[in-house]
């Protein structure tokens, strides 16, 4: 078929290092035919039609050797609303200057009026965007709609088209403060960054992280309009800070599909639920990827709510699903197929530099032989083994012709911001990197800044990318891909990470290349499929199972607690049902009820009833801590109440107290026995406490780890430095930005409680809420200033660690900053930190506006 040997040759050409294949390439094509098809195919709504257009299209404006030719394959790119791909066609000079005025007459009106009728009004700026259909659907129900679910693959202009339509409803509404739900903090700070680009030096509205009274307080106080960027965790934090008086007037969640996701997907749900609680009138958007059934999202809507769902199928870009099996008896030769449809058509055979041996050296050799030109991703199933397979790629590639400044001052940053030996410093200067969740911000951001400009040519990254940052590639290398420890990935996760490969408006195409199809332990149920795929949420899909949480629910009271540290899902789903039974006093009247069974709702509210009738503390607690039992939190406060020592020891000393280590020790203890089982074994305590304190005190992650290091001096503990530095970063994340807030929160509340109980509110302190401290790794003042002013992390404590004072406003950090500028130089600051202070806040000093902090 001609549309099989045109594929054949568009994908040869994406990859490198095959076998010579003359023959297949030189074989004529019949553009006059395939364009005719193509143009009948453009009207289909079925993928399979539309995608067999886009390969036609694709192919004759990049294989087209004639203007003719390829002309065509740019009208046929506008006739599936593909603007984009034309652009870039132009960018390429794949096409000669002014196509419409060579076009005839008819032809030249039906472009115009295509681009006429696939346009979207910015209201707020009076300008035009062209979009294809799906953009087209979001935008005009979004404006119409008080709750839209949109759904479409990864690579339709999503997220592009959302921040454009958020900005514009800001700015043509009466909208004063808007959430963005991002599902993590790489997500979190790509999203910042993206507003605070696309809105400039504009002064009427402020993009930020923070979840703090004062900037909610000047927005809602008729002040500059808020796009606050949070996780679900952070949106708690938020409604926690400002109890009743929260008041969300736009939510958007992305990636909204993972309300579905083991333990934080309800913790999603419940950030939703209880914004919208507090304004009935909110309008919410969901986005997520080609999913079945966006409108489940829907299901709990306001009775009176207009709501739609905005579906597409409809392929934006080609993406290559490419299988790689060893020869026969030849390990160096690896033969590549493309999955066409439900056929295997052969590619051509790979060749390697040398013989694989091991998993890691085997997708390293694929990687660097197949995508030795650039723009490639590799997946890896864990952060060391991103370091190993980075390792190898950078032995294979040729070594780049002299020393670029960027990867100079990225590998600078490396060593001062991490460690001295941190492996990524070395391998950025050869164009080789690696990229994982718990690398500090400001160094991950660099290095998707530098793979998008070409500058890292091979980039591995573990599931990170599965979680929604926009970083495109053009191919990808993947061989049995896991999603956490041991967990196969799914597919609609397969296919979200397969979204990077081609971006729309970065590539014509893109490749995921699978390794050993046939290997059972790596594929455990074959290399997926491409279909969409049903959302649930997690909370719907633990009742379904009924006898579980039943069980559990049943056991929950007389169970010791170090037997429910692995009960995972059902603790969490478990304390939502809890909390929900005591607001509403039966969760027959919770909206999720109408999705079950009466009879097990009703078993359900037995089960509850007997639990909460032990219960003194009411809803408005257990509603400030989601995942956490309500039960764990009584009993808790009865462990206080019993307290019969001196009443200030159950408080945690301020962080720069020397007895402050101990007393996070005590009370990580005493969280243990009494509300959850959470900082586990109980041997490793000591770590957790000293990583909490030292996170708190505004140590950097370069001191954390030379005194992690100095830690295992200390007691003779081995240790291996890769491992050590992935492990403190592991611990910073789990421990201090997500375990710690959940449950010292969760105590301070309680002991709070108990205080105003015996009359001791003298004890109780207005500072920052100890969650957002953790949260952000800040307790004074100045460090807390910094970030308010835009700063990530790693460069707000640099540049703390330079300041004396410990009680600077944001105004007085601009004034710092701007009367020590020329000698930035001298202080032995990476220039990146460098550059970030000068972007961030000289240009507040002149009056500018400041992003948002990048956490």
């Amino acid at each position: 078929m001609e549309v099989d040997a045109l594929t054949r040759r568009t994908v040869r050409t994406e990859l490198d290092n095959l076998v010579e294949d003359p023959e297949g390439d030189a074989a004529p094509i019949d553009w006059s035919r395939l364009l005719f098809a193509g143009s009948i195919l453009a009207r289909s709504k079925e993928r399979a039609h539309q995608e067999a257009a886009l390969r036609i299209a694709t192919g004759a404006v990049t294989l087209g050797n004639s203007q003719p030719v390829n002309d065509a394959g740019a009208v046929l790119l506008g006739k599936l609303s593909n603007f984009r791909a034309v652009a870039l066609a132009n960018d390429r000079n794949l096409l000669e200057y002014d196509l419409e005025g060579r076009l005839g007459l008819a032809l030249r009106m039906e472009v115009q009026r295509r681009q006429i009728e696939q346009s979207v009004l910015v209201e707020s700026s009076g300008r035009w965007i062209q979009v294809n259909d799906f953009q087209q659907r979001f935008w005009e129900n979004a404006n119409s709609h008080s709750w839209l679910s949109a759904s479409a693959p990864t690579a339709s202009g999503k997220t592009f088209l959302v921040l454009q339509w958020l900005i514009d409803h800001m700015r043509s509404e009466s909208t004063k403060v808007a959430v963005y739900l991002a599902p993590t903090r790489a997500l979190v700070s790509e999203i910042e960054s993206n507003l605070a680009a696309l809105l400039g030096k504009a002064g009427d509205m402020e993009v930020s992280s923070l979840p703090l009274r004062e900037k909610y307080g000047a927005a809602t106080a008729g002040g500059k309009k808020l796009i606050l960027v949070f996780t679900q965790e952070r949106l708690h934090l938020l409604a926690n800070v400002l109890g009743k008086d929260v008041n969300v007037d736009l939510l958007i969640v992305d990636e909204a599909h993972k309300i579905g996701d083991n333990q934080r997907g309800v913790i999603l749900q419940d950030a939703i639920e209880r914004v919208e609680r507090a304004n009935s009138a909110l309008k919410v958007v969901f986005i997520s990827p080609a999913t079945q059934n966006p409108e489940e999202l829907l299901a709990d809507a306001p009775v009176d709510a207009k709501v739609a769902a905005v579906d597409s199928d409809s392929p934006t870009v080609i993406q290559n699903l490419i299988i790689a099996q060893q020869a026969p008896r030849k390990p160096q030769l690896w033969d590549l197929s493309l999955r066409h449809g439900e056929a295997l058509l052969p590619i051509g055979r790979l060749s390697l530099a040398s013989t694989p041996g091991g998993v890691s050296k085997k997708i390293a050799f694929i990687a660097a032989a197949v995508g030795e030109r650039g723009g490639t991703l590799v997946y890896a199933n864990k952060a060391g083994q991103a370091e190993e397979i980075a390792a190898l790629i950078s032995q294979l590639i040729p070594p780049m012709g002299g020393q670029d400044e960027e990867l100079s001052e990225l590998a600078d940053l490396a060593r001062k911001g991490v460690h001295p030996n941190f492996a990524l410093a070395s391998l950025v200067e050869k164009g080789v990197a690696f990229h994982y969740g718990n690398m500090p911000s400001l160094i991950r951001l660099e290095v998707e800044r530098l793979f998008r400009s070409g500058k890292i040519r091979f980039l591995v990254c573990t599931s990170t990318l599965i979680e929604g940052v926009n970083l495109s590639c053009r191919t990808i290398v993947v061989r049995g891909p896991r999603k956490g420890v041991g967990h196969p990935m799914e597919p609609h996760d397969f296919w979200n990470l397969a979204g990077r490969a081609g971006r729309w408006g970065d590539e014509f195409q893109g490749n995921i290349i699978c390794i050993d199809p046939d290997d059972a332990n790596a594929w455990p149920t074959g290399v997926p499929v491409r279909s969409r795929y049903p959302i649930q949420r997690e909370s719907d899909a633990v009742l379904e199972s009924r006898d579980g949480i039943i069980g559990y629910l049943g056991q929950r009271l007389d169970t010791p607690l170090v037997e429910i540290a692995d009960t995972g899902k059902y603790e969490q789903v478990g304390a939502y049902l809890l909390a929900t039974y005591l607001r509403l006093g039966s969760i027959s009247h919770a909206s999720f009820a109408k999705r079950h069974s009466p009879q097990t709702i009703a078993e359900l509210d037995g089960r509850l009833g007997a639990i909460a009738g032990q219960i003194e503390i009411g809803p408005d607690i257990a509603e400030r801590h989601p995942g956490v039992s309500a039960l764990g939190l009584q009993q808790l406060l009865d462990a206080l109440r019993a307290y019969e020592k001196d009443i200030e020891n159950l408080m945690p000393a301020k962080v720069e107290s020397q007895d402050s280590y101990d007393r996070f020790v005590t009370i990580m203890r005493r969280i243990n026995e009494n509300l959850f089982p959470a900082f586990q074994p109980d041997g490793i305590i000591p770590l957790h406490a000293l990583i909490v304190v030292q996170w708190l005190q505004g140590y950097s992650l370069a001191a954390m780890i030379r005194k992690n290091i100095d830690y295992h001096k200390k007691y003779n503990k081995p240790y291996k430095l890769p491992q050590l530095i992935r492990d403190t970063m592991e611990l910073v994340e789990q421990i201090a930005r997500f375990r710690a807030p959940k449950y010292l929160s969760a105590y301070m509340d309680i002991l709070y409680l108990h205080l105003r109980e015996i009359g001791r509110e003298d004890l109780i302190e207005d500072d920052l809420d100890i969650g957002t401290q953790l949260e952000f790794g800040v307790s004074s003042v100045t460090l807390l200033s910094l970030m308010e002013l835009g700063l990530s992390r790693m460069t707000a404590v640099t540049l703390y660690e330079k300041i004396a004072r410990d009680d600077l406003t944001k105004e007085s950090c601009r004034a710092w900053v701007a009367e020590r500028n020329a000698q930035f130089e001298g202080m032995d600051i990476p220039a990146i930190i460098v550059r970030e202070i000068r972007e961030k806040l000289l240009p507040l000093a002149e009056g500018d506006e400041a992003s948002s902090p990048s956490q």
